[in-house]
């Protein structure tokens, strides 16, 4: 079974370096033009299944990339961190904040903690697994998601700090196997 992950397509808060968290907010015309380029390598990829997170701008790159029209589904634990109060404000805010610190809880009102996101990739992936034993699974999700994927399949380093573990590129693609 193999497991792909993209990320949406580029967004105007991605551009201007505010979290959009659970906003929705669509793909720009650089997300457009990034989703039609992956598209190609997409329709390379034996994929069975798209499971994809529910917001805008991964169902619009979802609608892009699924050129060999597969089945689609989709999933709300597949959604971004929620960033709570920080959504809609700029990444700046946090500098000397490691919010991806998954050994402490990071003091903004609302905040999924990493701890958390990371639990929720968890279970995301074991249901997966579970109900789709043998499938090619593509999944559209935000970078936020692509940490805990990556997190599931690599485990968490000795330090704790998440921040470098998965990052995605805006529809870069990475390959999983179970």
């Amino acid at each position: 079974m193999n497991l792909y992950v993209i990320r949406h397509g580029r967004t105007d808060d991605n551009d201007r370096g505010i979290f959009n968290g659970r906003y929705d907010e669509d793909i720009n015309e650089k997300g457009i033009e990034q989703a039609k380029k992956a598209s190609e390598e997409v329709a390379k990829l034996n994929i069975d299944l798209i499971i994809c997170s529910p917001l805008l701008r991964t169902r619009h790159t979802m609608e892009l990339v699924n050129v060999n029209n597969v089945p689609v589904i989709y999933d709300d634990l597949l959604m971004e961190r929620d960033y709570g109060e920080l959504t809609g404000k700029s990444v700046e805010l946090t500098k000397g904040h490691n919010m991806w610190d998954y050994n402490k809880n990071v003091d903004f009102e609302r905040l999924e903690q990493a701890k958390d996101i990371i639990n929720r990739g968890k279970r995301c992936l074991d249901n997966i697994k579970n109900k789709y034993p043998d499938r090619n699974i593509l999944i559209v999700t935000h970078n936020g998601m692509a940490r805990a994927i990556y997190v599931y399949f690599n485990g968490i380093p000795e330090d704790g700090n998440l921040y470098n573990c998965g990052k995605q590129d805006n529809c870069e693609i990475k390959k999983y196997e179970w």
